[in-house]
């Protein structure tokens, strides 16, 4: 059978991506399911170099199509910074509150709003017998502001500082239907679920 293979073993955007793709009509596995253990270096310089390098090896490795994605918070205040580095912004081992905390920490000093997005970017990577895996990519999106302190429960990495002005609340702070369809992630995906169905059912 078809399987789709999750190029990550990230709880967080794990447990994301299986409730954003839970209508296609293929398991999904993580590389640890597989007994994979492949660690891929995030040395792109974009999100879509990063997001294709995971793919590509996920692909290369399983023999099985393979998503990857990559993403960041980019804050105005800072240059766009994190940005690429958002998941190593506090050092090795940090964990997201010590990403928060210095987040906070650098923008003390700067007014609000403190506009900024979160990005993603998805690519598929679709192995081939005799080639290089093909690479089809996907990009979302969300705008926000920046709040110096944490609101909300659910989520991970940043949605607790993430407000959005629309919704009144931070990210941390949606019911997860609505978090996957406004997120970064949710957008990417929904750009990708016509295609992945479309690719996965052979119509």
């Amino acid at each position: 059978m078809t399987r789709l293979l999750i190029a990550t073993n990230n709880p967080g955007k794990v447990r994301e991506l299986q409730e954003l793709l839970a209508e296609l009509p293929v398991p999904l596995v993580r590389p640890y399911d597989l007994g994979i253990t492949t660690e891929v270096a995030e040395t792109g310089a974009t999100y879509a170099e990063n997001a294709r390098l995971k793919a590509e090896a996920l692909a290369a490795a399983s023999g099985l199509i393979a998503l990857g994605d990559d993403s960041g918070l980019e804050v105005d205040a800072l240059g766009g910074a994190p940005g690429l580095h958002s998941a190593r912004y506090a050092g090795p081992g940090a964990t997201d509150a010590d990403r928060r905390a210095k987040l906070i920490q650098a923008l003390r000093e700067a007014p609000a709003p403190r506009a900024a997005r979160f990005r993603c970017v998805i690519a598929v990577a679709v192995p081939a017998a005799s080639a290089a895996p093909a690479v089809h990519l996907f990009e979302g999106t969300c705008e926000g502001e920046i709040l110096l302190e944490e609101r909300g429960q659910n989520g991970f990495g940043y949605d607790p500082l993430f407000w959005l002005p629309d919704q009144g609340r931070t990210m941390a702070e949606l019911p997860n239907p609505l978090k996957n369809r406004l997120s970064h992630r949710g957008r990417a995906v929904q750009a990708a679920l016509p295609w992945l169905h479309a690719l996965l059912t052979g119509a």
